[in-house]
């Protein structure tokens, strides 16, 4: 299943994703999300934390910037650009995924 929620700023689209993240990890399911905003708060609402929604952030500014490459699968974009959430959600701040893998 793979669910987006888009809305207009200040609409909860954050809080929203965080909180049908953490449910759905709780819950057995395997959860990624992915904070494509160009504000980034997501890490914040999943709990991961400051300085870890940071460095997530300088990592993506990083791949934007052309500092670092960019991941050439989805699974390498988890691995070298992710981070552990709570309740089993993997987080990683893109900006977006160059050549997506089907499925």
């Amino acid at each position: 299943m793979k669910i987006a929620v888009v809305g207009k700023g200040g609409a909860g689209k954050t809080t929203t994703s965080a909180v049908l993240a953490r449910s759905l990890g709780r819950r057995g399911a395997r959860v990624v999300a992915l904070d494509c905003d160009t504000n980034p708060n997501l890490g914040l609402s999943l709990g991961v934390g400051d300085s870890e929604t940071e460095r997530l952030l300088t990592l993506r500014d990083q791949v934007d910037d052309g500092e670092a490459e960019h991941a050439p699968t989805f699974h390498d974009i988890l691995d070298r650009y992710g981070a552990e959430a709570p309740d089993g959600v993997r987080l990683s701040v893109i900006t977006r995924i160059e050549n997506p893998e089907p499925g």
